[in-house]
């Protein structure tokens, strides 16, 4: 693809092949937020460039701040895979895709540096105020993709970015004793918990039984919203957490 305007003011032009038209003409309502999971930025950069990796996204954020456009923002960038959210398929059509220089697990998730934050924050800030895209669609790829995607990671800083205007977030509800609910468990407490996933937009299966898909699904939940201790168990830390989350969503309010 030949070179193409930035459409965040603050990024330089790298153009990746790898794109598409979004289905139906669908416009981004979603923002999506990747660790690259490589050893070096620009390793990463390069394969999200190359033609035989079949993957791009729109952004590309090194750690120092500097911000790279892949893919323009009208085009459907190939970073999600198969996801869902709200019983949508198809992320790609529906999200802008960011992808954010770090190890993540296999290097042992270190920070994230003040600069790339910042520079996350900004570039949120501008997709979203020219898509309209509401708070609670600024997401992970591990919420989309739970099990399969662990990234961005629970070191990521989602309370940082929300105090910047950035995503839905509440204070977690502090870890403490109590009941909890585990995979095995069954009965109208388990359905309760599938439906409040659910509602929230986490692909979650009602069944009233706590099978390894649930599990994933908590634990994606912990990695976003309750990120001190990520074990897929269902403490009243986690269930209050997301009540409240639920209870803040205008449509909920």
């Amino acid at each position: 693809m030949s070179s193409f305007s930035a459409d965040f003011l603050g990024a330089s032009v790298q153009p990746s092949a790898n794109h598409g038209e979004r289905k139906d003409g669908r416009k981004p309502d979603m923002i999506l937020l990747h660790y690259t999971g490589m050893g070096t930025a620009e390793g990463a950069l390069d394969w999200l460039c190359r033609d035989e990796s079949q993957v791009s996204s729109h952004y590309f954020v090194f750690e120092d701040g500097r911000v790279i456009q892949l893919v323009p923002e009208e085009r459907r960038a190939w970073h999600a895979g198969k996801s869902a959210w709200h019983s949508e398929a198809d992320i790609n059509s529906l999200s802008i895709g960011i992808e954010i220089a770090n190890a993540g697990h296999p290097g042992g998730l270190p920070d994230f540096p003040d600069a790339q934050v910042e520079a996350v924050v900004e570039l949120c800030r501008d997709c979203g105020h020219r898509w309209a895209i509401s708070p609670e669609r600024v997401l992970g790829h591990s919420d989309v993709a739970p099990v399969r995607k662990v990234d961005p990671g629970e070191k990521f800083p989602w309370a940082r970015l929300a105090a910047a205007g950035v995503g839905h977030w509440v204070e977690p509800t502090p870890i403490s004793g109590g009941r909890f609910f585990q995979k095995g468990d069954v009965g109208q407490p388990i359905e309760a918990l599938q439906s409040m996933l659910s509602l929230y937009g986490y692909n979650t299966e009602i069944t009233g039984e706590f099978s390894t898909k649930l599990e994933g699904d908590v634990e994606a939940f912990q990695r976003h919203f309750r990120q001190e201790r990520v074990d897929g168990i269902a403490d009243f830390s986690t269930i209050d957490t997301l009540h409240r989350l639920l209870s803040a969503l205008p449509r909920f309010s």
